[in-house]
């Protein structure tokens, strides 16, 4: 049975050039690509999301193709994934979405090894979720903390969701805090 009906998607590239210092040499990327699905479960429990989290893998590698395209698989730094639940579903709807974008991106970027982040809400039509980023090989290293806001106007409607995956291309622009560089990663940075 399949269980993925998808609605719209989307795909938003952010180019940041300077963030009030001077411009940088290389403007950071940051890119979101959102699929709006029906919700199967919506309005009643189901207990075994295991079969709606093996479809979402597909999808899950649809998405993370699309951003390495329009970004460049060596170009990736950073990585996340979100979802954003309609009010007749429930949490754990988008919870599915942990193990299926999150192996896309890492099956697809060659599994490094750092946590994919992740930000879910359930939420009305129209909700804006800000989604954290950090560095792909590494969840330690201070200057690619990062957020990028995701939303679609028009959804998810009460019985849909949206799923997101999100890359960019760096740190933010400007960093300075000190902590871990990426320079200097060794042997499980990415998993303490």
């Amino acid at each position: 049975m399949d269980l993925i009906k998808v609605r719209k998607k989307s795909l938003t590239v952010e180019t940041i050039y300077h963030e009030g210092g001077p411009v940088a040499n290389k403007p950071l990327k940051l890119a979101a690509a959102c699929a709006v699905v029906a919700n199967p479960y919506a309005g009643r429990y189901e207990p075994d999301l295991m079969p709606f989290m093996a479809e979402l893998r597909k999808l899950g590698s649809v998405l993370a193709q699309e951003l390495i395209d329009v970004l460049g698989r060596e170009q990736v730094e950073v990585y996340s994934k979100a979802a954003i639940v309609g009010v007749d579903g429930e949490m754990e709807h988008g919870a599915v979405w942990h193990e299926a974008g999150g192996w896309a991106m890492r099956s697809l970027l060659g599994d490094p090894k750092a946590i994919v982040p992740s930000a879910k809400a359930v939420a009305h039509t129209g909700f804006r979720l800000m989604v954290p980023l950090h560095y792909i090989h590494a969840s330690y290293v201070r200057s690619h903390y990062n957020s990028m806001e995701i939303g679609i106007q028009d959804a998810p409607r009460p019985k849909e969701i949206l799923f997101a995956l999100l890359m960019g291309t760096g740190g933010r622009i400007h960093a300075r805090l000190g902590g871990l560089s990426k320079e200097n990663v060794s042997v499980h940075d990415g998993q303490r």
